[in-house]
């Protein structure tokens, strides 16, 4: 099973030093430094303390490179974009989880009452309900 870095996000198994990830990304350590520092990408940490990248972290280390000479973006965009995009995916995750809770609270509904829930339209109507009375044989 995976583990975790400090930012709780899983890894990708193999991790690399500095130096692999700056040669697998073409870029100089120096520079992935830098993008730690900006918070560009965030490596887990060794016991030790130095940066360990997964292949995540090296695509993204990619990517970060061709916005930026490819596209023209400068840093501070590119870690706009970063940031949006992460934050698009935990909402498409959270997304996934509530219509998961919504089937299945469909499915339960279904199968202890043989019934589906259904929409009410909002109105500023009173409704008053009272219980029936029950019929006495007399």
């Amino acid at each position: 099973m995976p583990g975790k870095n400090r930012d709780e996000r899983p890894t990708d198994g193999a991790t690399f030093m500095i130096s692999v990830a700056a040669e697998l990304a073409g870029m100089h350590a120096q520079t992935l430094r830098t993008y730690d520092r900006l918070g560009l990408v965030r490596p887990q940490r060794a016991a030790g303390g130095g940066r360990r990248y997964s292949q995540r972290d090296v695509d993204l280390l990619r990517e970060v490179q061709r916005l930026s000479q490819d596209e023209g973006v400068n840093l501070e965009g590119i870690k706009r974009i970063i940031d949006l995009t992460n934050h698009v995916d935990a909402l498409s995750a959270r997304v996934r989880e509530l219509e998961a809770e919504l089937a299945a609270a469909r499915s339960d509904t279904r199968r202890r009452h043989g019934g589906e829930l259904v929409p009410v339209p909002r109105t500023s109507a009173l409704v008053v309900w009272q219980p029936r009375r029950r019929r006495t044989d007399s």
